[in-house]
């Protein structure tokens, strides 16, 4: 036989997937519109099971409170004077409260306050199913394990820190928004047990302000007092050191200075005093001394009187006797010369007056020198006090060091003691009067509705859940969708020519049809044989030959006159992937097609491992397809021949093959099975030889060379692609001579939900116009 490439293959390729394009809407709708199914289900499942849910569920009651923390409220007890408070301040005050009513004390002061340590619904609230099997595990636990026995006080108090426990796990406690205001709630299935809680919780926060207000102006009170005791004994010590110290080291002050340093300055005063006296007592002195040391005559002529001197009255008198004298005697002298007798007793008149002033200067340089020595003296002892008194003030400057810091001391401890006495009156009143710093806003009600379950939540999630889980599932679906389900997808995984749809069969055409309609004929190429039964499914193109069953297989042998066109005797293998895809009943009725529109047709069944074909024969031939070929029997005696169609069957005996062989392939590619094709292509038009699958087995393979064409049948929606590809890849002598591939077993209602829009499977109702199934 000669290999050759076909035609179709050469100008048909594989077409260009769309998966590169960012988003096909066509793909996306047909992927839903196929799973709306499973999402539908889905989303009704999770609905009937919140409804379960929601009647099942324990509905729960909860009630609130609001709680504004207002530091207003104690502006009237506190300093006036007190910052504002700043924002982040807030917010830590706020964040505190938070925490103190979540706290585990303050869930036993409600227990206590309400009595709720032998509340059932607190102690024992209504538990889930999953809780239930953990309380019952822990209970078996318990019997088998020894526990101490407790006293009633235990029981009351472990009871009471359980409810406490579960109150704290039960409140809910946060802040509004970004204001100053709490909102406390509580959700039990009890409304009234639920708005009992809520005020209690705000009941004992409320008190819990109070009396830590209160608690802390009683322990500032008590600490300020022994420390304003403390400080009263050691300030008043303080004090009397300094006093005690001042007077054993005569630190007498007056006018906060020292008496020694106001000694000190009134003698430096007086000092000053004396020095400037001296002075000028020294320059009376010297200037007397200097006249008088003159002499007599030149004293009175040339001595200046000082206006102190002159201030003396008889020297005043005579200094003007001496010049009214000197005076007369020039005007005598002048008028009658110096020895004039009145001349001459003039001059004795002012040597005598000249005299007597020369004397009363003289007295006057004695009374002056006095003054002197009396003002030097002075000074002398003051200046010799001040030195003195320098010295013991020098030594009282350093003892006054020490009072100082004495004086500080008692000064600072005084101070302090004042500051704790003012801070003692503060906690004082503070205790007389705690204001809580919080008022409650919105009182806690009775709740007529429950809060939970929340019935159109529920229902609404549980739709998104399920559309969710069906969506999901959907998408799996869809990943997980690797098979063979359009047309298209032939073509563009395999490059290969799709021939078309073959329909799943009813359940109803499964049931063997017992009828003898294959009877004997004499054939010039080959004897009368025996005349066997099919099953219906074999001849379903005769039962049927309208449907589009027929109508594929009608396609099916155009392709192969048109591609194998010139050959007047045409050998078409018929193979599949794996097992079960239905190739024998395609190859069965693909012959009946062809014999009965006139054809020479002998259809061989090649499957030697399975021979389902030759099984539908009945009664079960005895001589086959191995005997023939092996030369045991000719090849026309082993052929049955249908009188109606005239369609010439080769079968095999059933177990035959198995038993004879254990290399299949040598039998088919043997040169007894050349001669025996050759030979049928000399007495049919058509040969269809029914192969092994091309997955488990080579026989296919080695008939290669001996087929003209080969028809691929591949199952819909569950022969997977890439096997397919991947064989036809590895097989390119086979791939080369496939004249197209047969979708089997399609689901033809299903089938439009895998096409996108205007593909011609969207239009199968209109096509059914045309078949009569």
């Amino acid at each position: 036989m000669n290999e050759r490439s076909l035609p179709l293959k050469a100008v048909l390729h594989r077409e260009q997937s769309d998966s590169d394009s960012f988003i096909d809407l066509d793909k996306l709708f047909a992927a839903a519109a196929r799973r709306i199914r499973i999402v539908t289900l889905s989303v009704a499942l999770f609905i009937m099971l919140g409804i379960s849910y929601l009647v099942f569920a324990t509905p729960f009651y909860t009630s609130a409170t609001q709680i504004l923390l207002d530091n207003d409220l104690s502006r009237y007890a506190e300093d006036e004077k007190a910052g504002v408070q700043l924002r982040q301040e807030a917010d830590t005050q706020i964040a505190s409260a938070v925490e103190i009513l979540k706290s585990n004390s303050m869930a036993l002061r409600v227990v206590d306050d309400a009595k709720l340590a032998d509340n059932d619904l607190i102690v024992d609230p209504p538990q889930s199913p999953l809780a239930l099997a953990k309380g019952f595990v822990s209970s078996l636990k318990s019997i088998f394990s020894s526990a101490p026995q407790l006293t009633e006080e235990q029981i009351r108090n472990a009871r009471r820190k359980l409810a406490a426990a579960r109150l704290q796990q039960a409140v809910d406690v946060e802040r509004v928004l970004r204001s100053s205001v709490i909102m406390v709630s509580f959700k039990s299935p009890d409304p009234q047990l639920s708005a009992q809680v809520t005020r209690a919780y705000a009941d004992a926060f409320l008190t819990d302000q109070l009396n830590a207000n209160f608690d802390a102006s009683e322990r500032a009170s008590l600490w300020l007092q022994g420390r304003l005791d403390d400080l009263a004994k050691r300030a008043q010590q303080a004090a009397l050191e300094a006093e005690h110290y001042k007077a054993e080291n005569g630190l007498t002050q007056m006018g906060g200075e020292l008496m020694s340093e106001q000694q000190l300055s009134d003698l430096n005063k007086q000092l000053i005093v004396a020095q400037a006296d001296s002075a000028s007592a020294s320059a009376r002195y010297q200037q007397y001394k200097s006249i008088t040391d003159q002499g007599p005559q030149n004293a009175v002529k040339n001595a200046v009187v000082s206006v102190q001197a002159g201030g003396n009255p008889v020297l005043q008198d005579l200094r003007t006797k001496y010049l009214t004298v000197e005076k007369r005697e020039q005007d005598v002298t002048a008028s009658f010369g110096a020895t004039h007798p009145q001349a001459v007793a003039l001059k004795a008149e002012k040597e005598r007056i000249g005299d007597q002033i020369y004397q009363e200067l003289q007295q006057l340089t004695s009374s002056f020198r006095n003054e002197f020595d009396v003002a030097r003296s002075r000074e002398k002892s003051l200046t010799d006090s001040i030195d003195k008194l320098t010295g013991k003030n020098s030594e009282a400057n350093r003892s006054l060091v020490h009072l100082r810091e004495l004086e500080q001391k008692a000064t600072a401890l005084k101070g302090l003691y004042e500051s704790f006495l003012n801070r003692f009156e503060v906690a004082s009143q503070s205790q007389s009067l705690p204001i809580a710093k919080a008022r409650v806003i919105s009182e806690a009600g009775v709740p007529t509705q429950p809060s939970s379950p929340k019935k159109t939540m529920v229902l609404a999630l549980s739709a998104v859940l399920g559309l969710m889980a069906g969506a999901g599932l959907a998408f799996l679906q869809e990943m997980l969708e690797r098979f063979f389900r359009l047309e298209s997808d032939v073509r563009t995984v395999l490059g290969q020519k799709s021939l078309g749809y073959l329909p799943r069969m009813g359940p109803k055409t499964k049931t063997p049809l017992k009828r003898g309609f294959f009877n004997k004929q004499k054939r010039p190429a080959a004897p009368a044989p025996q005349g066997p039964g099919l099953d219906r499914m074999m001849r379903t193109v005769m039962e049927a030959p309208r449907s589009a069953f027929a109508e594929t297989l009608r396609n099916t042998k155009l392709a192969a006159d048109i591609i194998l066109q010139g050959k007047s005797s045409r050998v078409i293998g018929v193979l599949s992937a794996l097992p079960g895809e239905g190739k024998s009943t395609v190859a069965a009725n693909f012959a009946v097609l062809l014999a009965s529109s006139g054809k020479r047709t002998l259809l061989i069944d090649a499957d030697l491992r399975n021979p389902s074909l030759s099984r539908q024969l009945q009664p079960a031939p005895r001589v086959g397809l191995v005997q023939a070929v092996l030369g045991e029997t000719p090849w026309q005696e082993c052929i049955k021949v249908d009188q109606e169609t005239k369609l010439a069957i080769l079968p095999i005996v059933p177990g035959a093959a198995a038993r004879s062989l254990a290399h299949t392939n040598e039998l088919i590619a043997s040169p007894g099975m050349v001669s025996l094709i050759e030979a049928a292509k000399q007495s049919f038009d058509y040969v269809v030889v029914d192969l092994a699958p091309l997955g488990p087995v080579v026989d296919a393979k080695a008939f290669a060379p001996l087929a003209d064409g080969f028809v691929f049948v591949v199952e819909w929606g569950k022969t997977p692609t890439k096997l397919v590809a991947d064989l036809l890849d590895a097989e390119p002598h086979i791939s080369n001579k496939v004249l197209g591939v047969l979708l089997n077993k399609t689901d033809m209602q299903m089938l439009t939900r895998y096409s996108d829009f205007g593909g011609s499977e969207k239009f199968r109702k209109q096509y059914n116009k045309y078949y009569v199934e």
